[in-house]
């Protein structure tokens, strides 16, 4: 049901979710998709931070994924005055599913993501497009701002080789933007917001390593176009389940490619299995990773291939590579 631009369906399946509500609209170039959950002190802020772009030819998607306080009631009396801005309410399915039904009822040619606590920097919008344009890229990223005024920028600019991308995404490296703070070609978004809502860790990554498999052109802009928003508190804390998860998905994108990023998926679990055992996951080994340490030791090809601090995290028992691991975490 439509309702002033807004819809109204928390409770229908999220597959009926955005029926009737996806109508082409040439004008409309950028849609930027909110996903909101519980956070009424910060997406009012957040929202007109977007809505007061410079930028014709811009809508807003805010997809309140069930929120418990007054976070969609906030969106809805700010469609009211806007008329950039639609609501979606769905029931609570997690970022990902909220990110997807944004995407899935967009009108632009183009997407970026905006999360509800952070903010569009004047100018962004404009600047990510151009440079879309101007370069016939398939995704631009662009520099960031903390709330404390720390600026993060890689130092690159200009075209960015994908697969350099992706080395520093499965080492757990990511000083660039990943999901906010990028403009993404839509049509190439299809098959990347497919993380299950066992995923809460990581989720963005994820979707970017998706993207970048399909080896698009990225430009990257030496321009910051977003403000995130440091220390939020959140629950989100990996778990195995979570973990056979993210591998699962990952190992069934790479099988097309698998002899050739074999290694870094490795890489990724030997990260992963550090980040256990900085929290005192004792357990992982015995539980997950064993068979691991039998790969890594079987294989000289795979060894050579991982760097050396990663692979003697695994070979120590973990209450040993504890402390060089925090160490390790605290240096970077």
């Amino acid at each position: 049901m439509i309702n002033n631009g807004n819809v109204n369906v928390k409770n229908v399946i999220f597959d009926n979710i955005v029926k009737n509500v996806t109508t082409e609209n040439p004008s409309i170039k950028v849609s930027v998709i909110v996903p909101v959950y519980n956070k009424c002190e910060y997406v009012e802020a957040g929202l007109l931070s977007i809505l007061q772009q410079d930028f014709m030819g811009l809508e807003v998607i805010a997809v309140d994924d069930g929120s418990s306080d007054a976070s969609g009631d906030i969106c809805d009396r700010l469609a009211s005055s806007w008329p950039q801005l639609r609501v979606i309410h769905m029931p609570n399915g997690g970022v990902t599913a909220a990110r997807r039904i944004g995407v899935e009822a967009a009108k632009g040619d183009y997407i970026t993501f905006v999360d509800p606590d952070d903010c569009m920097l004047p100018g962004a919008v404009e600047a990510l497009y151009s440079a879309m344009i101007e370069n016939d890229a398939d995704e631009v990223v662009g520099t960031f701002v903390t709330h404390r005024g720390r600026r993060i920028n890689t130092g690159r600019q200009g075209i960015v080789d994908s697969g350099w991308m992706l080395h520093e995404l499965f080492g757990c490296r990511q000083w660039f933007c990943v999901l906010w703070g990028v403009l993404f070609r839509r049509s190439m978004l299809d098959g990347c917001l497919i993380a299950p809502r066992t995923i809460r860790t990581g989720e963005d990554l994820l979707m970017q390593m998706l993207y970048l498999l399909k080896k698009p052109k990225v430009y990257f802009i030496d321009r910051d176009v977003y403000r995130y928003t440091e220390g939020l508190p959140n629950d989100r804390t990996m778990n195995l389940e979570e973990q056979r998860a993210y591998d699962d998905v990952l190992r069934q994108a790479l099988q097309p490619q698998w002899s050739q990023y074999h290694h870094l998926f490795v890489w990724r679990q030997l990260k992963q299995y550090e980040r256990f055992i900085a929290e005192r996951q004792w357990h992982v080994l015995k539980d997950y990773f064993l068979p691991l340490r039998q790969e890594l030791l079987s294989s000289k090809s795979l060894s050579r291939s991982i760097p050396l601090a990663d692979r003697i995290a695994l070979l120590l028992p973990p209450r040993i590579a504890w402390l060089p691991i925090v160490l390790r975490k605290a240096m970077v």
